[in-house]
């Protein structure tokens, strides 16, 4: 039995036992939750590689500080603007991944000469903790492990490809009427799983337009996340920002008519499947961003949004065409990944927000499309 078929198959049991708790159906955000976080199983929380920029190093997918060092040196002229701005002295991570983003942060603020007293990083993953350990070691203990969130917490947030890994609800509209999708053993399928729909009162914030049959998301989880983030920084003398960058779109765009087979997919030795079903454990599992849904919860929590905009605008804003020129051809080949439209330029998009009063950040400086939220 092969290590990853072992693994398969621990998860899967652990899946059925909560299917069985839960009276035969589990909701698919409890679903993706165990899929993704189970302590030792989920694939968050297992031995297996996940970031790289090629298959052949065990790697599922290639995130944008793994594709390229300009990425987190050009983001840290943005936090850095954010801890003067808001006269704080310290940076939260959210799902650090392999500490690459955190390397490039860490590095260039200290070429800026910038005052950093901790470096925080709340991760779920023992196993990309030691990852991060080790590719951190030289910082010492300017950076800090969190388990946990703190009452109170001052300074600048960023997270990278983290809302969009927070399990989501599926809601499908057959013939007019909203199911919630969900979960239910099935032993004459390969994986012994399979959808089941029930009626429910769950309705997605803006009904799509039509009347034909319709998938899609919500995410509850991601805007608690976002509201719980501006209590702690609200409850701090000082608080601070908070900068997300993930792929997503406005509400109108994200329940386009056409967008009817919803946003779900699994990433696994860099290839895409809209399956969460098989191979649980093994793959990525991750759902588009609603933004206008993130703002909204940033905002009632108390926060000032300071813009929204694609991601190519928000590094070129940053100086990322500058620090292409003056690199080598190779890495201004990688990084014109990070702003080409049919690459992650247009695709991923970022929001940030501020306790203090609105301050023009520079990454929001030109093209903010804050007004088609």
């Amino acid at each position: 039995m092969t290590e990853a078929h072992s693994l398969t198959t621990a998860m899967l049991a652990r899946v059925h036992k909560a299917i069985l708790a839960a009276d035969g159906w589990l909701p698919f955000d409890q679903f993706m939750a165990l899929a993704l976080y189970e302590p030792g199983l989920g694939y968050y929380a297992n031995q297996h590689p996940k970031f790289g920029r090629m298959p052949q190093s065990g790697s599922d997918f290639v995130t944008a500080p793994e594709l390229s060092p300009l990425f987190g040196a050009t983001l840290a002229q943005q936090v850095a603007e954010a801890l003067s701005a808001t006269d704080t002295d310290e940076v939260w991570e959210f799902g650090a991944g392999s500490g690459a983003l955190a390397y490039q942060l860490l590095s260039e603020l200290q070429r800026l000469g910038c005052k950093l007293k901790r470096y925080n990083i709340m991760d779920l993953s023992s196993t990309l903790k030691a990852r991060q350990q080790a590719k951190l070691a030289e910082f010492g203990s300017q950076v800090q492990w969190l388990s946990q969130w703190p009452e109170a917490m001052q300074g600048v947030v960023v997270g990278n490809e983290v809302l969009d890994a927070m399990p989501v609800k599926l809601l499908h509209r057959i013939q007019g009427v909203w199911h919630e999708r969900g979960v239910v053993v099935a032993h004459e399928t390969p994986d012994g799983l399979a959808w089941e729909d029930r009626p429910t009162a769950l309705r997605p914030p803006l009904e799509p337009v039509g009347e034909h049959d319709y998938l899609t998301e919500i995410q509850a989880q991601g805007e608690a996340f976002v509201a719980s983030l501006a209590e702690r920084l609200l409850a701090s003398e000082k608080g601070g920002a908070a900068f997300f960058l993930d792929y997503g779109f406005p509400e109108s765009e994200f329940f386009h008519p056409e967008r009817h087979m919803g946003t779900v997919m699994c990433h696994q030795a860099h290839k895409a499947d809209a399956n969460p079903l098989a191979a649980v454990g093994l793959k990525d599992i991750t759902a588009h961003v609603n933004f206008t849904g993130i703002a909204l919860a940033g905002q009632d929590a108390g926060l000032n949004v300071l813009g929204y905009t694609s991601q190519a605008r928000f590094l070129l804003n940053l100086g990322l065409a500058e620090r292409m020129a003056a690199s080598a051809l190779l890495e201004r080949a990688q990084a014109m990944k990070l702003i080409s439209e049919h690459e992650m330029g247009e695709l991923f998009k970022v929001v940030g927000f501020a306790t203090h009063a609105h301050w023009q950040a520079q990454g929001f400086a030109a093209g903010d499309r804050s007004h088609r939220l």
